[in-house]
């Protein structure tokens, strides 16, 4: 059975993983017949109450990521590569704020370094990544030397940044996805259309999920 990690950033749009893109994620590893474990690191933060957009408590990305997976998470320092067959990484605001800075830094980011060798290793190992929403910024910034191509949908702005990585973007509908097979990347827009209704943010992860599972 084929063994997928998972890496979380919290929970809820604004500040962690976006919860319907996680559990469309599990969902999808569960029913393609792959196992997966959820990881996520120790980052503490000032919440963002996601009823009126304004600052929140302090809370931990650890301990809100196990809220998407039912208490079953390990550490980001528990996640070996030669454990696992392939990698994906869920959207949501969390991974532009706690697994880089790429929120306020755009291109000129710097990657959590337990993410970016976690990703580099991967790669090197020629495993699948899948990301969705705007993790995929993550892949361009540690492998856009590469000239690997993703999708975060049509945002002009987040493409141009994107394209300063060296990665390539390509445009994408939410329902569906983008795989280059040559670095066994797919990517999907997810949320990253705003407006976009869940069951077409289900279909493109879907998509996604099963080309990963595939190609590991």
């Amino acid at each position: 059975m084929k063994k997928i990690a998972i890496i979380l950033s919290g929970c809820g749009y604004k500040d962690g993983s976006e919860t319907t893109e996680v559990i469309s994620t599990l969902i999808s590893v569960s029913r393609m017949g792959a196992e997966y474990q959820c990881f996520a690191p120790q980052i503490e933060f000032t919440a963002t109450d996601h009823s009126t957009s304004e600052p929140g408590e302090a809370r931990n990305t650890f301990a809100e990521s196990a809220r998407l997976c039912r208490g079953q998470i390990q550490p980001l320092e528990d996640l070996h590569s030669e454990e696992f067959d392939a990698l994906i990484l869920p959207g949501g605001f969390g991974a532009a704020l706690h697994l880089c800075d790429w929120a306020a830094k755009g291109a000129r980011a710097t990657v959590l370094p337990a993410i970016e060798k976690t990703i580099q290793e991967f790669n090197q190992q020629d495993k699948p990544i899948g990301a969705m929403c705007i993790a995929p910024v993550l892949l361009a910034k540690v492998l856009g030397s590469k000239e690997i191509t993703v999708t975060i949908g049509n945002d002009k702005e987040t493409t141009q940044e994107i394209e300063k990585t060296g990665a390539i973007h390509e445009e994408c509908k939410v329902d569906d996805f983008v795989t280059d097979r040559a670095h066994k990347i797919v990517t999907s827009p997810a949320y990253m259309y705003d407006e976009a209704l869940p069951h077409l943010v289900a279909k493109g992860i879907d998509g996604l999920v099963k080309e990963v599972v595939e190609m590991a």
